[in-house]
């Protein structure tokens, strides 16, 4: 079936009232700042990753560093222009898994989703460990406190985007212009210099670079492509967050696209181009971009600045990861791939479950890694390009489906694309196999797996439950309800109350034990009973090992069988208190009580809440 490119969102006409979530929703401006961070962030990184692998060729190699970022850029144009056109065909969001769930099948749409899932949730780790990295190396005395500092931080965005995702986005508005607006500056200012006018900053630091040169071959260029493909990150996330714009949303999520790639590519360029002009060299314990800085600003307050947007930028960077897990959850949740819970939404347009499930899954891989981005960068990149490579081959075969005008063009487009991103998935897994990539490797069929098995026990459920399906008449049947009691209160006249309008025959239960305390305990409840009088006989059920719940079970169980065609309900009241922190003072019995009738019997659970005020 053809997917239909028009946009289906377009402003309401007539008399329909606007949707007042709408202000909740993301604009082109908002959308590019809450969903690019990621890729906009990525400069700090992707430059020096390139020349960290061309190192190896001695300076010789270094000279290749433009050349390489050309290339990357014209993949970067590459996913843009393909982002687009995923944009204006699937403008419910889903990105990668929309496109491959459509036209390559189920199986390419989850390898697709998982691929996604991981590239999010290690966005997060690598972006707030990258960030307090580049904190303690301003502040080395933090440093032994650099995972408790992840976890504020990873803290700090989660209750940004617990607040909504438009108040996230003005949020994050400021920090990414004042970083864009440095490196912009870092560029135009260096163009106009013959030398560095600082070098301040690598002074003292060793060199990295190889003192016996290896040769310049294909693979090491293919290595440095793959490892400067990591500037790419993020690419994605407009498409998979179509549904968070303002109408008209698909117009709107182009224009964030593409204003991502333009300004991604002139960063990355212009910084390549300064790291030849000024001859820069890799120095550890300083990132190439504190050195271009340096050279560029000299060693003052503009340098400060600089590190110090450098920094929040990263920290802030998996706000991309929290506007674009939780739509692809939503969807996979419709798709009955993820547990429904993910495709609700609370107050401000939030899907708060997927919001805190990839901030518990993102702290414990802080943990685990204990706060090291080393540790988590080698996974980083894998994840994204299996996601590319399916979302490029998936338009390929959309293109082949449609009639529209210049489809041959935009399918060998997309071809080209799947090429190149595939070919930069097998370098990247290759080379970074031993230092951690194999844990991806493994990881990706394993939440395929989980999402088919979540979808197998929907199935069940759906067939038992026969959705779909008309079922039979509704048809009344004799009913007893059941309450639980231990004392005379006015929960229990509640209870009783509520008992006597759902049932045709109520019956109080107490259970008594053999102790000498609560047979004591039992006799007075009987002798008050009887003194109250409600109308409702109290049957007193003997219990030998004090166990109040499996004897109650059993009495459910007994009476069912002697009742046959009769509905027996068991109401189980309990107090809901004023105070949240009142509620550990509850002894839980209703929670044992439901427990075990429900484990052991057919009987329907009403658990009766009487709130104190």
């Amino acid at each position: 079936m053809t997917v239909p490119t028009t946009e289906p969102d377009a402003v309401p006409v007539g008399d329909e009232p606007p949707d007042p979530g709408e202000r909740h929703r993301l604009t082109a401006v908002t959308g590019l700042a809450a969903l690019s961070l990621d890729a906009m962030a990525s400069v700090a990184y992707g430059p020096e990753a390139i020349v960290l692998v061309l190192a190896a060729a001695g300076a010789r190699g270094l000279g290749f560093t433009l050349p390489v970022t050309l290339a990357i850029a014209g993949l970067l144009a590459v996913l843009v222009a393909s982002y687009r056109q995923v944009i204006a065909a699937f403008p419910d969001g889903g990105g990668s898994y929309a496109v491959a769930r459509t036209h390559l099948g189920d199986r390419a749409g989850l390898v697709a989703a998982a691929s996604l899932v991981l590239d999010y949730v290690l966005n997060v780790a690598v972006a707030v460990t990258a960030g307090v990295a580049a904190l303690t190396s301003a502040f080395p005395a933090l440093y032994g406190d650099r995972l408790w500092l992840c976890l504020v931080v990873l803290a700090l965005i989660t209750g940004v985007n617990l607040r909504g995702i438009v108040e996230s986005a003005r949020a994050f508005i400021v920090p990414t212009v004042v970083f864009v607006g440095s490196i912009f500056v870092v560029i135009v200012v260096g163009l106009f210099r013959s030398h560095p006018v600082s070098t301040a900053t690598a002074a003292g630091h060793a060199s990295v670079l190889a003192d016996n040169a290896s040769g310049m071959g294909a693979m090491l260029l293919l290595k440095a492509f793959a490892s400067g493909c990591a500037a790419l990150t993020g690419v994605e996330a407009i498409a998979n967050a179509v549904p968070s714009f303002r109408r008209p949303r698909v117009r709107r999520a182009q224009r964030a696209e593409a204003a991502l790639g333009a300004v991604l590519a002139l960063m990355l360029i212009g910084l390549s181009v300064l790291i030849g002009r000024f001859h820069l060299q890799p120095v550890e314990g300083v990132t190439v971009l504190a050195q271009l800085a340096d050279a560029s600003l000299g060693h003052n307050g503009a340098f400060y600045v600089m590190q110090f947007a450098t920094t929040i930028l990263l920290a802030l960077s998996a706000n991309t990861s929290f506007g674009g897990l939780p739509v692809l959850l939503k969807l996979l949740a419709r798709d009955n791939y993820a547990p429904h819970v993910f495709a609700l939404k609370a107050d401000r347009q939030v899907h708060r479950h997927g919001v805190l499930a990839l901030a518990v899954v993102s702290a414990a891989l802080l943990v685990v890694s204990g706060g090291d981005t080393n540790t988590l960068v080698p996974l980083f990149a894998i994840g994204v390009f299996v996601g590319f490579t399916i979302a490029q081959v998936g338009m390929v075969r959309h293109w082949r489906s449609e009639r529209a005008g210049g489809r041959r063009g935009k399918a060998l487009l997309n071809g080209f694309g799947a090429v190149l991103t595939a070919g930069a998935t097998v370098v990247v897994t290759v080379s970074k196999f031993a230092e951690g990539a194999w844990l991806i490797v493994v990881a990706l069929p394993l939440i395929v797996v989980a999402f088919e098995a979540v979808h197998r026990a929907y199935g069940r459920i759906g067939e038992r439950l026969g959705l779909g399906r008309i079922p039979g008449h509704p048809h009344r049947a004799r009913s007893l309800v059941i309450v639980p009691v231990s004392s005379l209160s006015r929960l229990t006249a509640e209870a009783l109350s509520a008992a006597a309008s759902l049932g045709d025959e109520v019956r109080a239960v107490t259970v008594c034990c053999p102790d000498p305390e609560d047979r004591a305990q039992a006799h007075a409840l009987a002798c008050a009973w009887a003194q109250w009088d409600p109308g409702v006989p109290l049957v007193a059920l003997a219990c030998e090992r004090r166990s109040l719940g499996r004897s109650l079970a059993a009495h459910v169980r007994e009476t069912a069988a002697s009742l046959p065609g009769t509905r027996v309900t068991v109401l189980i009241p309990e107090t809901e208190p004023e105070r949240l922190w009142q509620r550990l003072l509850q002894n839980q019995r209703g929670a044992v009580v439901a427990h075990a009738v429900r484990r052991e019997t057919d009987a329907v659970i009403c658990r009766l809440r009487f709130r104190l005020l």
